[in-house]
């Protein structure tokens, strides 16, 4: 019946699933304004998204390729497969409930991720040329399990998931995108104009510099500056109520919005921000930098059996114009204001 739900909601017709569809690697949706790739068995995970031909807009690990098919348990550590995943929040209560890893939970452990819904295979029970919808593993770490559908029939791309308990107590958590890209791609948040509602975390240790940020115009960005002398690079987090529900995002000759449906802050776990950014940044070409956009949906108590679920819709245009923050937010207004999007 949820599975029949989800659907519903992304207006899937039922197709039938083959079995050697549940094994694939990478599944390719394609419509004539976005292409995107799939992996049903790295957890459901999105490995690209783009304007047909042009270039991936997510960062994505070589480990990918070089770890295909991981070892799921409790005992297992995060692998930098990168590209878009769902995880759920908050971060604190990762490995609090669980009882598989006596060491994790003892320790608050906050990582690694829940591996069940990082890497888990999933079961792939509709598929078209536009749309995908993926069962997950249930987890016995997080106590849910997810279906995620992935849907290109209209302009946009919509992602949806279903949160599920799967435990006989009630489990509270939110469902938590989270998307990666490289760390040059320029980042806009809607922001209150006296900067309330943002929290910066800059990660100095290990040799790093603080994060340097901009909040011109009400609009949120991280500036990619050299660090300082005798220092690697940047990092740290920045925790954000949005003003609007939406991220932006320039780079690869494309803009692309990420929208989404904003909540009242009262109803995001207080350690956490609706949208989040991490920067983790070196100049050094050979180390793995990423930024991380994030977005939680509400934190919610389910009941044994109950569901939630959370959206987002991304679209993107082809952009030609210089990289200046100036060129960039006018080309974004026009695209907000043709999407229909405050």
């Amino acid at each position: 019946m949820r599975t029949a739900l989800l659907a519903m909601a992304l207006g899937l017709a039922p197709t039938a699933a083959t079995a050697d569809g549940n094994d694939q690697a990478r599944v390719r949706l394609e419509s004539p304004q976005l292409q995107l790739e799939v992996s049903p068995r790295l957890g459901g995970r999105m490995l690209h998204i783009s304007l047909p031909g042009a270039p991936n807009l997510l960062r994505v690990g070589e480990a990918v390729d070089s770890q295909p098919d991981p070892k799921v348990s409790a005992n297992a550590d995060n692998i930098p497969y990168m590209g878009h995943e769902v995880w759920t929040g908050p971060q604190s209560q990762w490995w609090t409930g669980q009882t598989l890893n006596q060491a994790r939970r003892k320790a608050a452990a906050v990582w690694p991720p829940d591996p069940w819904l990082s890497h888990g295979k999933t079961r792939v029970l509709e598929q078209g040329d536009t749309r995908l919808v993926l069962e997950g593993a249930a987890s016995p770490v997080s106590g849910v399990q997810l279906v995620q559908g992935f849907d290109l029939s209209h302009e946009r791309a919509e992602l949806a998931v279903e949160m599920r308990n799967i435990r006989k107590e009630p489990v509270s958590r939110d469902i938590w995108f989270n998307s990666r890209v490289p760390p040059d791609t320029r980042v806009y948040v809607p922001v209150a104009a006296d900067g309330s509602g943002v929290r910066v975390r800059s990660d100095t240790e290990d040799g790093y510099d603080a994060l340097v940020t901009s909040s011109d115009d009400g609009l949120f960005s991280l500036e990619l500056l050299p660090p300082g002398e005798g220092l690697q690079g940047r990092r740290g987090k920045v925790f954000i109520q949005p003003e609007a529900g939406w991220i932006a995002g320039f780079n690869a000759g494309q803009a692309f919005v990420i929208h989404f449906e904003k909540q009242p802050v009262e109803r995001i776990h207080p350690e956490q921000g609706q949208v989040e950014l991490y920067l983790d940044w070196r100049p050094d070409p050979a180390y793995p930098s990423l930024m991380e956009l994030e977005v939680h949906a509400p934190f919610v108590t389910l009941e044994p059996g109950q569901s939630t679920t959370a959206r987002e819709w991304w679209i993107v245009r082809r952009y030609d114009g210089p990289d200046r923050r100036d060129a960039q937010i006018a080309f974004l207004r026009r695209m907000l204001h043709e999407a229909g999007i405050e």
